[in-house]
C-alpha cells in the first residue's frame, strides 16, 4: 500500500524547488515515476510530499547547438530512440535505450530519473559517462553544473543539495570518426536488470587511440569510469596485447558483488570480455 503524503503540482521550476524544501518535510520529485512510485509502494521510500514535475514547461526535449547536445530532464527513453540527433551523436545511448526495460516503461521513464535513482545498474548512465556528460542542478539559490562522473558520492547518494533538481544533461558532440557502443549483459533479453553494462567511446588518430572512455555499470556501488584501463589505451596503438591489458585493468578496477543475478567473479570476468570486445569493435570500425 501507498503511505500518506502531500501531492504538490507546481507550474514553474521555481515553485518546484521551493516545494522540495518547504515546511521541512521529506519531499521527492516525480517525473516518470517508474522508480519513485515503485519505491513508495514497497515502502523503501516514505516521502511526506511528492512534487509532480509534469506540468512544468521546458523540461523535455533534445537540442543540438554549438557543438553540444542538451537533454531536458524529462526527456524519456522513447524520446531518445525516436531522435535522429541522438542516433547521430550518441549511438551508445541509443543502444542502452533500446534494451531499457519494456516499451511502456520506456515511454514514461526519464533520463534525469535514471540518473537520479542512483542505481549501479542504471542503463543510461554508462553511455553518458562515456560521452563526458554533465548535469545541471538547480535549487533555490541558482544553478550549477558538474561532470556526471563526479555526481555520485556512493550507493544511491549524490551531490544534490536539498531541493536541487537535475534540470539539464549535456555533452559535447563527439569528434568526427569517434566510436561509441554499449552492451548490456542480463539474464534475459527484455525487461531485465543489468548484470554487467559496458560503454566504450574512443577515436583513432594516426593509428592511435584518442578520447578513450570506458564506463561500467552494475559492478560497483555506482556506475563508474575505468580510468586505469582508459589510460592504458589513450595515445597508444590498439594492438591486441594492449587491448587485453586494458580489459584486464577494467576488470580489476571494479568491485562487483554476489547477488541473485550473478557472482562477483562472473561479473568481473564479463567486464574483461566485454571491454575487449567493444574496444576491438571500435578499432575495426575506425
Amino acid at each position: 500500500m501507498y503511505g500518506e503524503f502531500d501531492l504538490t503540482i507546481p507550474k514553474t521550476l521555481q515553485e518546484a524547488v521551493k516545494s522540495l524544501t518547504a515546511g521541512g518535510k521529506r519531499a521527492v520529485p516525480l517525473a516518470g515515476g517508474t522508480n519513485v512510485l515503485v519505491d513508495v509502494r514497497s515502502q523503501r521510500l516514505a516521502p511526506e510530499r511528492i512534487v509532480d514535475l509534469g506540468r512544468i514547461g521546458g523540461l523535455r526535449g533534445i537540442t543540438v547547438d554549438g557543438g553540444r547536445v542538451t537533454l531536458g530532464p524529462r526527456t524519456t527513453v522513447s524520446d531518445l530512440l525516436a531522435s535522429e540527433e541522438i542516433a547521430a551523436t550518441a549511438p551508445a545511448l541509443v543502444e542502452s535505450a533500446r534494451v531499457f526495460a519494456g516499451q511502456m516503461v520506456r515511454n514514461t521513464a526519464t533520463v534525469a530519473g535514471n540518473i537520479a535513482c542512483g542505481s549501479p545498474a542504471a542503463d543510461l548512465v554508462p553511455p553518458l559517462l562515456a560521452l563526458d556528460a554533465e548535469v545541471t542542478l538547480t535549487g533555490t539559490t541558482g544553478s550549477r553544473t558538474l561532470a556526471l562522473c563526479d555526481f555520485y558520492t556512493g550507493y544511491k547518494s549524490d551531490q544534490r543539495a536539498p531541493g536541487e533538481l537535475i534540470t539539464a544533461i549535456g555533452w559535447p558532440v563527439p569528434a568526427k570518426g569517434s566510436f561509441g557502443s554499449f552492451y548490456k549483459l542480463a539474464r534475459r533479453k527484455g525487461d531485465a536488470i543489468t548484470v554487467v553494462g559496458v560503454a566504450v567511446g574512443l577515436g583513432l588518430k594516426g593509428g592511435r587511440c584518442v578520447g578513450v572512455r570506458i564506463a561500467l555499470g552494475s559492478v560497483a556501488p555506482t556506475p563508474m569510469r575505468a580510468r586505469k584501463a582508459e589510460g592504458l589505451l589513450e595515445g597508444e596503438a590498439p594492438v591486441p596485447e594492449r587491448i587485453a591489458r586494458a580489459a584486464l585493468a577494467a576488470a580489476q578496477e571494479c568491485s562487483p558483488i554476489d547477488d541473485v543475478r550473478a557472482t562477483g567473479e562472473y561479473r568481473r570476468k564479463m567486464v574483461e570480455v566485454l571491454v575487449a570486445r567493444l574496444v576491438n569493435n571500435a578499432v575495426q570500425t575506425g
